[in-house]
């Protein structure tokens, strides 16, 4: 049977031939099944050498399998139209399909090629063979272990190179394990690819001994999940996403989402459902054909303009004096121009010594990123470290090797001018000495660090410094990792980092079994919402112990819009209280409050306190939640919680106590009797914060229903309710602290912006001899951005606070980047310590806010927390 494929005539035969007789599929299934998927799956091989395996009597039964071979030549049969490319090898050339089109794959099809494998590289237009522009991780279990247990390793194997600013994916082989794919940019041959896989499998191996194998051994792999990293050697291939198997059933290498790799009911795919769930819910792969992988160059590390810093040489810029070679600091000389920048540049060699002091400076250049310097032989050897040092054994990060620096760098605090080499603000972030076990110059270096400044490295930690190879060329910047060992050193940072705790065997599927039941309807939240406040009796607080642990920084959200929420079964929706922040500690010794800043307000709210204790049973806690105040619609009401803020003194607390009453609405649980939950998914901490905590008798503490893949009924009973908006939160999503993420994104239903005060000009009429407006801004890399003014939401009571506030915090110069000299001409200046929030209708073409209207001060922001949102 003579079809037409994309304008090329194939010669189909033997269309009832059963290929797979378990199954009685037939080659006409085979067809079909690669004809459908083909726009899914041609992006993965296309331009890529093709190794098949062919069954050509069909892959047999379990018991009897088929004969199978491989083929890398093409034949003389291949129709002229398949494009090829021809790889030398030691002693022949063999000339491989490129699966560019539907045509070739049919073709392929037809010839019984059931298997395809392609290597991580692809040839150029021109056959030239370009650097992989992905890596691969083949998760394959050995005797005693099976896809459970690979899905577990794929979760490890993902925090590591999300640690390297790579985005894995999952694909379940088809056979017996898993493929994790992440993008890469190509910069790095590979070579230097496949030592950074072999790293991450060893160190895989290093942090879960009892699970994990890196060596290729079998007599090693009993009980244990094998690493494959070797799959990224050049001269190495994979099976291809959506190819399928030649086993007894018609199984397929099938890409996949985490959440399925989270589920207790995790299995391999066969054709018939992967082409169901492709045409439900597209390609989760497609993330990696579209990204570009965690490489960073030492420019876009370092923050070197170019302009200003290459472009000059000779006399301008400082030379060493004249040797016969260049000594170390011949490199950091020739960047730097002595007259234009405040860094030391010395003239004389630097003297080979045995000191072992350290430096970390964090760098505020084009990229805000880390510098990570170990005095050795007389210099500071030095890394860029773009996400700054790791604070979790399974987390790598990044580290550029950049020219070494001079001892004197070690002190250096302040501004390198704009359009110099590195232009930006360098502060000290930790200092002190280290202790040396290992240095094997451009291979490996293991130092313990004795950090000394608080909210540095807190404490004595020990790293491995890994090196990986260049991103192409000699001159190319040095790729290492920087790995943090075990053990941790100091009890206070050891809470502050803590690991993921080991799960009971039969934990996981319980907190899988109740995800489902943990879903609520809208109705519930309606009830949760609209309770009444209950009078309290005031309760005194109880004071933490002094050794309570370091706090949790919140996690923060990301201002988004339907828009940003792709696949709603991937979200949770809750609903976003407008209130204060306030991460609740409960254990033996009582119960703590801190804000989102860390400001202690336990004693402000006494109303919370036994009805949180109430709430924990006889459970040690951490919770994350929301303090609010609810109108007489049972509704948050930021301005009535504004008269339970910034009281002084136990007189004024009670008064306020008995005139407004508050509510702590628990969403989120960090920690349950001692261990951090901050690596589970949303998931597991919602089921466990449900299990957990139960409401106390008066309702002052709650816990929020939320809803499942339901955007539209979350949105809308949010706003029946009266209520701000909805938080969208990832299922699969860990709690990364003190961060802003893209896993949690808050929708609302009017634009509110955070504001630092800068100033305020005198009013009118009434208001005459008082403030009429505040004066807002918005911080920005280069200063405090005036962003316009408010004049209308206050309370007569709120403007004669704030002449007493304001009084203490008067200056003669403005703080401001820029102001309108009419703004400008009666303004009064204030230090930038006040924040502020203001609904607002939108932004204007010059960046000002329109129609601002005042919503409250923000006591538990600080003025770095401000972002513009909108």
């Amino acid at each position: 049977m003579l079809v037409s494929v994309d304008g090329h005539r194939i010669r189909l035969t033997n269309l009832e031939k059963v290929i797979y007789p378990e199954t009685g599929t037939t080659k006409a299934d085979v067809l079909r099944y690669y004809s459908e998927i083909a726009d899914l799956m041609l992006p993965y091989v296309r331009d890529r050498a093709a190794t098949r395996k062919r069954w050509v009597n069909g892959v047999g039964t379990a018991e009897h399998p088929g004969d199978m071979f491989f083929q890398k030549n093409l034949s003389d049969g291949t129709p002229t139209w398949v494009k090829r490319r021809a790889i030398e090898h030691s002693d022949h050339d063999n000339e491989y399909p490129l699966v560019n089109d539907r045509a070739t794959l049919t073709w392929l099809a037809q010839i019984a090629a059931l298997e395809l494998h392609v290597p991580q590289w692809r040839f150029g237009r021109t056959g030239v063979r370009h650097n992989p522009d992905r890596l691969v991780l083949d998760l394959d279990p050995g005797d005693g272990t099976g896809l459970a247990e690979c899905a577990e390793v794929a979760k490890y194997a993902r925090e590591l190179l999300q640690g390297m600013g790579l985005e894995p994916m999952p694909v379940t082989s088809g056979s017996k394990g898993i493929h994790l794919y992440a993008a890469l940019d190509g910069s790095q041959t590979s070579d230097q690819v496949s030592a950074v896989a072999h790293e991450l499998a060893r160190i895989l191996e290093a942090d879960h001994p009892d699970l994990i194998v890196s060596d290729m051994k079998k007599t090693l792999r009993q009980g244990k999940v094998l690493v494959d990293w070797s799959q990224n050697n050049g001269s190495k291939t994979t099976v291809a996403p959506y190819s399928l198997r030649g086993r007894s059933h018609p199984m397929v290498a099938a890409p996949r989402t985490w959440r399925e790799l989270a589920s207790p009911s995790l299995a391999q795919l066969d054709f018939t459902e992967v082409l169901a769930r492709v045409k439900r819910r597209g390609d989760p792969l497609a993330v990696i054909t579209s990204s570009a992988g965690g490489e960073v160059s030492v420019e876009s590390v370092s923050g070197a303009s170019g302009s200003g810093s290459s472009g000059s040489s000779g006399s301008s810029r400082a030379s060493s004096p004249e040797t016969s070679e260049p000594d170390r600091l011949h490199t950091y000389r020739s960047k730097r121009d002595q007259a234009k920048t405040p860094e030391p540049v010395p003239d004389a060699r630097p003297a080979p010594g045995g000191g072992n002091s350290f430096v970390i400076q964090k760098h505020n250049a084009s990229r805000l990123h880390y510098d990570f310097r170990l005095e050795h032989d007389g210099v500071l050897v030095s890394w860029a470290l773009p996400k700054g040092t790791p604070t979790e054994t399974k987390v790598n990060h990044l580290a550029v090797q950049t020219e070494d620096h001079p001892l004197e760098y070690g002190s250096f605090e302040g501004t390198i001018p704009k359009g110099e080499y590195g232009g930006g603000v360098v502060e000290i972030w930790d200092e002190g000495t280290y202790d040396l076990e290992k240095w094997r110059d451009g291979k490996e270096i293991i130092a313990t660090l004795h950090g000394t400044k608080k909210g540095g490295l807190g404490g004595d930690r020990k790293f491995a410094l890994i090196h990986t190879g260049s991103g192409g060329g000699s001159k190319a910047p040095q790729n290492w990792l920087i790995h943090l060992m075990e053990p941790h050193y100091s009890a206070a940072s050891e809470e502050r980092h803590a690991k993921l705790p080991p799960q009971p065997d039969d934990e996981a599927p319980a907190i899988n079994a109740a995800r489902e039941s943990a879903r609520t309807p809208a109705s519930a939240t309606a009830r949760s919402a609209t309770s009444k406040p209950a009078t309290s009796k005031p309760a005194t607080p109880k004071p933490a112990t002094p050794s309570a642990p370091p706090p949790i920084s919140p996690m923060l959200a990301t201002l988004g819009a339907e828009k940003d929420i792709s696949g709603t079964e991937a979200w949770a929706y809750e609903m976003k209280w407008d209130g204060i922040r306030a991460v609740a500690y409960l254990d033996a010794s009582g119960v703590r409050l801190l804000t989102r800043n860390g400001n202690d307000v336990t004693a402000a709210y006494p109303d919370l306190l036994d009805g949180l204790s109430a709430a924990a049973g006889s459970h040690e806690l951490v919770l994350d939640g929301e303090i609010v105040a609810l109108d007489s619609k049972g509704r948050p009401s930021f301005s009535r919680l504004q008269q339970r803020m910034n009281l002084q003194g136990e007189a004024e607390v009670k008064r306020a106590l008995a005139a407004v009453a508050v509510h702590y609405l628990a969403f989120d649980i960090l920690s349950l009797d001692g261990q951090s939950l901050l690596r589970h998914s949303y998931d597991e901490r919602r089921v466990l914060l449900e299990e957990t905590v139960r409401p106390d008798a008066r309702s002052v503490v709650q816990v929020p229903a939320a809803f499942a893949g339901d955007f539209e009924a979350a949105f809308a009973a949010s706003k029946t309710l009266g209520l701000e908006g909805v938080m969208a939160k990832k299922h699969e999503s860990t709690y990364t602290a003190g961060r802003r993420s893209r896993s949690w994104i808050k929708i609302k239903h009017h634009l509110s912006q955070e504001v630092v005060i800068g100033g305020w000009r005198p009013g009118a009429g009434r208001r005459a001899d008082g403030v009429g407006s505040l004066l807002l801004g918005v911080p920005e890399n280069d200063g405090l951005r005036y962003v316009g003014r408010v004049g209308t939401g206050f309370s007569d009571a709120e403007l004669s606070r704030m002449d007493a506030r304001f009084e203490k915090l008067g200056r003669k110069t403005s703080p401001f980047i820029d102001v309108p000299r009419d703004v400008a001409r009666d303004a009064r200046w204030l230090t930038p310590e006040l924040v502020g929030e203001v609904e607002f209708a939108e932004w204007t073409a010059s960046n000002h806010l329109r129609q601002p209207s005042w919503r409250g001060w923000r006591t538990d922001k600080a003025v770095t927390d401000v972002v513009r949102e909108s």
